[in-house]
């Protein structure tokens, strides 16, 4: 099995690299900023947004274009098209949602006129064709853009000298990333490597199931014994807190406000992964083989393919968390375990109870409360979405429906454990839960 490891380097040659880093970084905002304003104009003129490839195609003999190597310019088009279909997927639902800002902070004079503007340093990302390592001496080549050539017969490499820690071997690498620590003041190096592992056996031959939401981002059933909750507190807050703070910012594109972003997607991106480890640890101590989590295309949705509307708040939540980036990176951490990731349709989970199959959109009776007037269970209503979850896989693979006619106890599903991340510790357990899922 191959697998993708990051590591942070540390530059040891920085004061012999870090003018020619500055000006790739510069180079990487303003072919942002060309193809942003490309991007405008033509949702401005026919209401689509041109993808990667069409950004490619049109700005690949722009100058800007040629201040890299040429996969490093076609990231830099890649991450904005990505940033455009992210807003556009929002624009609907959520009026805070704004299309990608330009990279860059203008100056001006008494009079109002601008008298010079700034780019921020932005990640430079090498891709293989780009890269030449020696790995006997610790160094990467990584090939400059035509335009940072003093003259026709300079170097065409920037060589940097690079320091991992002791334990660490950088082997078979894919991808380089020049990144820029506002904190330390200077450039780093983040290494992509690929990296073969062997694939264990699965901790056991069990199911769990896991439904995403809001206030509760994930609910995970283990078993018909066991179940967890994991609240979204830190997403929320993070997403009234950030927005708020790079409302007040002078310029939306300039360097407080670039800050602002970069913290706010670092603490995300921690969150995820921090849940995903939890998660998959749990599942080796209960011995699970497969993992389901349930796909929210149909909940998104409604009957007729238009985008529910959950109210402001639960709008801006639910197309504001990276649902899909969480899945993925659960699928990652999954893997290297020997527990396979699938996914089921979400739709009906929360209105069906996973303990005699009856369905009605009544018996969510309130807040995190499911009430079942069938069969008189009550019981937590997330846990038992990931109940319903946990169960479509078990029919799929032909064991008998009969599961919901047993007498089964709904202790668990009413008092699951709870679990609630912070940033030093990550995810610990607590003994309430207050639910609110649309």
């Amino acid at each position: 099995m191959h697998i993708h490891r990051t590591y942070r380097a540390k530059i040891r040659n920085h004061s012999q690299v870090e003018r020619m880093f500055d000006l790739h970084g510069w180079s990487a905002s303003k072919l942002w900023n060309v193809a942003n304003h490309h991007s405008r104009q033509v949702w401005d003129d026919t209401g689509e947004i041109p993808d990667d490839s069409d950004l490619k195609s049109e700005l690949k003999g722009h100058t800007t274009y040629k201040g890299h190597h040429s996969q490093s310019s076609q990231r830099v088009l890649e991450e904005l098209a990505e940033a455009f279909n992210s807003w556009y997927g929002k624009r609907k639902n959520d009026s805070r949602a704004n299309p990608p800002s330009y990279r860059k902070k203008n100056y001006y004079d008494n009079d109002g006129n601008r008298v010079h503007e700034e780019h921020p340093r932005s990640t430079v990302t090498w891709k293989q064709k780009g890269i030449r390592h020696d790995t006997k001496h610790n160094r990467v080549r990584l090939s400059k853009g035509a335009n940072h050539k003093d003259h026709p017969r300079d170097w065409d490499y920037i060589l940097v000298e690079y320091e991992t820690r002791p334990e660490v071997t950088v082997e078979n690498l894919q991808q380089v990333r020049a990144v820029y620590s506002k904190a330390e003041e200077r450039w780093e190096l983040h290494l992509v490597c690929k990296l073969e592992v062997e694939t264990p056996d699965a901790p056991g031959t069990e199911t769990a199931g896991i439904d995403l939401g809001i206030c509760n981002f994930a609910a995970v059933a283990y078993s018909t014994e066991d179940a967890d909750l994991y609240p979204g507190n830190r997403l929320k807050q993070d997403g009234y807190y950030f927005p708020k703070e790079i409302a007040t910012c002078d310029d939306s594109g300039g360097t407080e406000a670039t800050r602002l972003h970069h913290t706010w997607a670092e603490r995300r991106t921690h969150f995820f992964h921090s849940l995903a480890k939890h998660i998959v640890e749990r599942c080796v101590e209960k011995e699970v083989g497969r993992i389901t989590v349930g796909n929210l295309d149909g909940v998104r949705e409604d009957e007729t393919g238009e985008s529910k509307n959950w109210g402001r708040h639960g709008n801006l939540d639910l197309h504001g968390w990276a649902f899909d980036r969480f899945t993925t990176i659960l699928t990652y951490k999954a893997k290297i375990e020997g527990i396979e990731v699938g996914e089921v349709s979400e739709r009906d989970t929360s209105k069906t109870c996973s303990v005699c199959g009856t369905e009605d959109d009544s018996q969510r009776v309130e807040r995190g409360l499911y009430v079942c007037e069938a069969c008189e269970a009550a019981f937590n209503a997330d846990v038992n979405g990931a109940e319903n979850i946990r169960l479509d896989v078990n029919q799929s693979n032909s064991e008998s429906s009969a599961n919901l006619d047993e007498d089964r106890s709904t202790g668990w599903l009413a008092q699951p454990g709870v679990y609630l991340h912070d940033l030093s510790h990550g995810f610990s357990p607590r003994k309430q839960v207050v639910d609110c899922k649309p």
